[in-house]
């Protein structure tokens, strides 16, 4: 064996060994995140990803011993070139799953105060209640959800069983949920309708029929709310479930100078800002008649007039606004197979949150329905969606939801 193979033998070991040492550090969690947060946690969560990413860690410190041996074992220079390939694939892994760990333990260490941490775990319940109301009459187990607050404009999702490096799967759905919404967290169905949209395979089946419905009418409508499919199966899945509520914030946050209201960039499978506020607003008119949403409507199109638009977009637009009401059709009425051939509507019925059914809701349960156990269990979706129009008129954070949110998370004992 000649020196020059030898040092790099040994090179080679060192490096392993470096690896060997991070790949084990990863299942330190405590390192990324607290334990104070961590306990902050349900059982069942905290547990979950924890298994999930202490797994990782033991998986790729087993690789990292495999590459050890590989190269214990070299005798050849063919042997040092497969013992460095396997170094370097263990290298690209171990990033994939710290990015991984970093994300998860960076989500958990928001619950470092203990009052957002009582908030987020009733934003966890809510995300929970929100996709279990649907998945569970379908027989689809619902995922654990991990919220946590972050800044920017609009919440994301983690899909819970997205496909990770080894092949296993996320441990939660991990939801984002911005500061300045912390209040009014619609958004918080809209991610969860992502998920239910995956779980089910919503997505391709509305793709499919929204593009069926309106070809006949203009291809060029229907090639493109064919590619929003996803993120109209989103806002639609949020409107069943809340009614009217998400749909001011969202206004809000997709809002700018028209050109960016008219942006649509390539690939991009959220509709062009102004479309998807009226698609909400025809939603609501749908369902519910004459409304706050057709002022919000005539408010967009005055603000936003379709002369500014890029030619292509304004072709768009001018094709599809008068096809709003086909496509809530297809989308709220329409059978489909992802839901065992009913409607969404029949699962989520959005007429349990129009206005006047939230109005008689809290006649009803007058100063209970905050306090209520009974309504924290059955209502929690309508109490939300009624809780965030309330708020519409407050200049400041509501105390209505922080307690409310507190007491969903099991921060506070609620009356029977």
């Amino acid at each position: 064996m000649d020196a020059r193979f030898a040092t790099e033998t040994a090179a080679l070991a060192t490096e392993a060994r470096h690896w060997r040492r991070a790949c084990a550090a990863l299942g330190d969690l405590e390192v990324s995140a607290s334990p104070a947060s961590w306990r902050e946690l349900e059982s069942y969560l905290g547990l979950s990803v924890r298994a999930s990413l202490g797994g990782q860690a033991r998986r790729l410190t087993a690789q990292a011993d495999r590459t050890i041996f590989t190269i214990k074992g070299a005798t050849t220079q063919t042997d040092l070139k497969t013992a460095r390939a396997e170094l370097l694939t263990l290298r690209r892994r171990y990033s994939r799953a710290e990015a991984m760990v970093d994300f998860y333990c960076d989500a958990v260490n928001t619950r470092t105060n203990p009052r957002l941490a009582a908030v987020l775990r009733g934003l966890d319940a809510l995300a929970v209640h929100s996709m279990d109301q649907v998945l569970r009459p379908l027989g689809i187990d619902t995922p654990s959800v991990l919220t946590y607050l972050d800044k920017g404009m609009g919440a994301s999702i983690l899909r819970a069983g997205a496909r990770l490096w080894d092949a296993s799967l996320s441990p939660a759905a991990a939801i984002k949920i911005t500061r300045h919404n912390l209040w009014q967290p619609t958004s918080l169905v809209h991610e969860t309708g992502h998920q239910v949209a995956h779980l089910t395979g919503w997505t391709k089946e509305l793709a499919a029929a929204l593009h069926a419905a309106l070809a006949p009418r203009s291809p060029i409508a229907a090639a493109a709310w064919q590619s929003w499919a996803s993120e109209v199966a989103a806002d639609v899945y949020a409107f069943c479930l809340l009614g009217y509520a998400p749909v001011p914030a969202l206004a809000t946050v997709v809002d700018g100078p028209s050109s960016q209201v008219f942006r649509m960039p390539f690939g991009d499978p959220h509709p062009v800002s102004a479309l998807r506020v009226q698609l909400n607003a025809a939603l609501c008119r749908a369902w519910f008649g004459q409304g706050p949403w057709d002022a919000l409507a005539a408010r967009w199109q005055a603000r936003h007039p379709l002369t500014q638009a890029p030619s292509d977009v304004a072709a768009i637009m001018a094709a599809s606004m008068p096809l709003l009401p086909a496509i809530v059709d297809v989308c709220t009425r329409m059978p489909m197979r992802a839901f065992h051939g009913v409607p969404l509507s029949t699962l989520a019925d959005p007429r349990r949150v129009s206005p006047g059914e939230l109005t008689r809701l809290a006649d009803r349960a007058g100063a209970s329905l905050y306090t209520s156990t009974h309504l924290q269990r059955v209502e929690p979706m309508r109490i939300l969606a009624l809780t965030v129009l309330r708020g519409l008129e407050s200049s400041t954070a509501p105390s209505e939801m922080e307690t409310w949110l507190r007491r969903m998370g099991g921060g506070d004992r609620v009356a029977a």
